[in-house]
């Protein structure tokens, strides 16, 4: 089912950290991989110490993360979460639950590897935003 146009994915999918060096033309690429979803609030929508399979983008709701029950934040309309599980197979860190109604999109590991498998450039700009990133933040931890 389809519930956003691909200039409100490209919108949200720019404002990753992650994806901010990749044209509009791979933008789109990668929105076109996405999956619309409803989620009733009180979903879990990943759990902390299951293994990251997909990258969530919430267009309107609000979602809490908790890890070992603890709230840790707020996830709201335009807010990401679970990046990291585009990039290797490893558990999650928090529980995400839905606390209102959601629409999100989604894109899961599979397709973003599909994405990046057909596009060299994009995976070019996603390894140098991560090295930066990383760069970062070890050069925070060192201050």
């Amino acid at each position: 089912m389809r519930l956003f146009t691909q200039d409100v994915k490209v919108e949200a999918l720019k404002r990753a950290p992650l994806f901010e060096g990749l044209s509009k033309k791979e933008l789109r690429d990668l929105a076109r991989a996405t999956d619309d979803l409803r989620i009733e609030a009180g979903t879990v929508l990943c759990r902390e110490g299951s293994l990251g399979r997909e990258f969530f983008v919430i267009v309107d709701g609000v979602a809490e993360v908790t890890k070992g029950g603890k709230r840790l934040a707020t996830r709201q309309a335009g807010e990401f979460f679970g990046e990291i599980a585009l990039l290797t197979t490893t558990k999650r860190t928090a529980t995400v639950t839905a606390k209102t109604p959601i629409r999100c999109f989604i894109l899961t590991r599979g397709d973003f590897r599909r994405v990046l498998d057909e596009s060299p450039t994009v995976e070019r700009k996603v390894t140098r935003a991560l090295a930066e990133r990383l760069l970062s933040y070890t050069e925070e931890q060192d201050l």
